[in-house]
C-alpha cells in the first residue's frame, strides 16, 4: 500500500485536495487497496477552504511518523500565508526527504519553491502564478504551458483540475495505464490529458458572445467543424449581413469569425491526434480543414508543429483500441473478454 499524505491548509483551494484525493482513494479501489490517502495540515483543527468548504484533517503535518510514498502539497489563495510559517516551509522540506516523490498542484509549487524543492528544477503552476513563481524563485524553471510536469522526483501541475490529470500520471506510473483509464473513466474524466499540453484551449482565450443568437452559433460550431462555417453561411445562419455579422463576432467574440472557426477546428484536431489512432486525413476531413495540408498550415499557425509531429510527441500510448475514445476502451476490453 502506497501512502500518499495531502497537505492543505486554511484558505487551500478545496479542489487541489479533494481532485487528487478522489482519483488515488478509487485507483486504490481499483487496484485492491493501493493507496492509502492521509490529509495533513498545519494543525490538527478543521481548516477552511477559500470556496467555504471545512475540511478535517486526519492529523498534524508533525505527528506525521514514517516514510511517505506521496506527499503532495496543495495550493489556492492561502499558500501566502502558509509560505510565512517558516514550520510549516521546514516540515515540507524534511518530508519530501523522506518521501519517494513530491508533487504540488497550482500555486502548491510555491511552497515546495519556498523549501528549496524546486532549486533548478521544471516546474508548472497555475497560468496566472508563473510568472510570479519565476520572479520569486528564479532557480526553477518554471513552465508556463504544460499541464504538469515531472522533473525527476518532483511532479507538480497547473490549476485546479490540472490536479487530477497529475494524480491520474502518478496512477498511471504507479499502477499502470489500464487502472489510471479505467479510474478517469468512473470519474467521468472525458480525456485524460497529457502533460505537455497546453493548460487552455483556444476557447478559453475567447469569450461567449453577449447575444444570444451569436451564442447558440458558437455551441453550433463546435458540433458541426466540417460544415460550411465561412462568414457568409455563418451570417445567414445568424440572420444578419455578413458584414454586421463579421463586426459583431469579433466585437463580442475578441477574435474574427475566421481566426475563431481556425482556433476551434484546431484544438479538436489536436484532441484526436492525442487520443485516437484516426488517420490524419480522416482528421483534417472530419473536423472541417479538407485537406491535410490546409490543416499543416493552420497547425503551425496556432502551434508552430505539423499534425503528424504533434502527434508523435502527445499521443497516448496505443492499444487494441486506439480509435476509441479513453473513457470507454476499458468498456471494450471487458466486452472482448466476455465474447471469448
Amino acid at each position: 500500500m502506497r501512502r500518499v499524505a495531502i497537505l492543505a491548509f486554511d484558505d487551500v483551494q478545496s479542489l487541489d485536495v479533494t481532485g487528487p484525493a478522489e482519483v488515488f482513494s478509487l485507483a486504490g479501489r481499483l487496484a485492491g487497496g493501493a493507496y492509502q490517502v492521509e490529509l495533513v495540515a498545519p494543525t490538527a483543527g478543521p481548516i477552511r477552504t477559500n470556496s467555504g468548504l471545512t475540511l478535517v484533517p486526519d492529523r498534524a503535518a508533525t505527528s506525521v511518523r514514517g516514510p511517505i510514498d506521496t506527499l503532495l502539497v496543495a495550493g489556492g489563495s492561502g499558500v501566502e500565508q502558509a509560505m510565512t510559517d517558516e514550520r510549516l516551509v521546514a516540515w515540507v522540506r524534511r518530508a519530501a526527504a523522506r518521501s519517494r516523490r513530491v508533487a504540488s498542484v497550482c500555486t502548491g509549487a510555491f511552497l515546495l519553491a519556498e523549501a528549496g524543492l524546486l532549486d533548478g528544477r521544471r516546474a508548472a503552476t497555475h497560468w496566472a502564478g508563473c510568472d510570479e513563481l519565476a520572479r520569486r524563485y528564479p532557480a526553477a524553471r518554471v513552465d508556463h504551458d504544460s499541464i504538469f510536469v515531472r522533473d525527476g522526483d518532483v511532479w507538480t501541475s497547473a490549476g485546479v483540475t490540472a490536479g487530477m490529470d497529475l494524480a491520474l500520471a502518478l496512477v498511471e506510473d504507479d499502477l499502470g495505464r489500464d487502472v489510471a483509464l479505467e479510474a478517469a473513466r468512473w470519474l467521468v474524466l472525458f480525456v485524460r490529458r497529457p502533460g505537455g499540453q497546453n493548460q487552455y484551449s483556444s476557447h478559453l482565450e475567447t469569450q461567449a458572445a453577449e447575444r444570444r443568437p451569436l451564442r447558440e452559433l458558437q455551441e453550433w460550431m463546435t458540433t458541426h467543424l466540417a460544415a460550411d462555417l465561412s462568414v457568409p453561411a455563418l451570417a445567414e445562419r445568424a440572420a444578419m449581413s455578413p458584414r454586421n455579422f463579421a463586426r459583431a463576432f469579433a466585437r463580442e467574440v475578441g477574435m474574427t469569425p475566421g481566426t475563431y472557426v481556425e482556433a476551434l477546428r484546431v484544438d479538436h484536431a489536436r484532441l484526436r491526434l492525442e487520443t485516437t489512432g484516426q488517420k490524419i486525413e480522416a482528421v483534417a476531413r472530419d473536423c472541417g480543414f479538407g485537406t491535410v495540408e490546409t490543416m499543416r498550415r493552420a497547425f503551425h499557425r496556432r502551434l508552430g508543429v505539423g499534425p503528424a509531429d504533434y502527434r508523435s510527441r502527445f499521443q497516448t500510448r496505443g492499444d487494441d483500441h486506439a480509435d476509441r475514445d479513453p473513457a470507454v476502451r476499458p468498456l471494450h476490453r471487458a466486452r472482448r473478454r466476455r465474447a471469448v
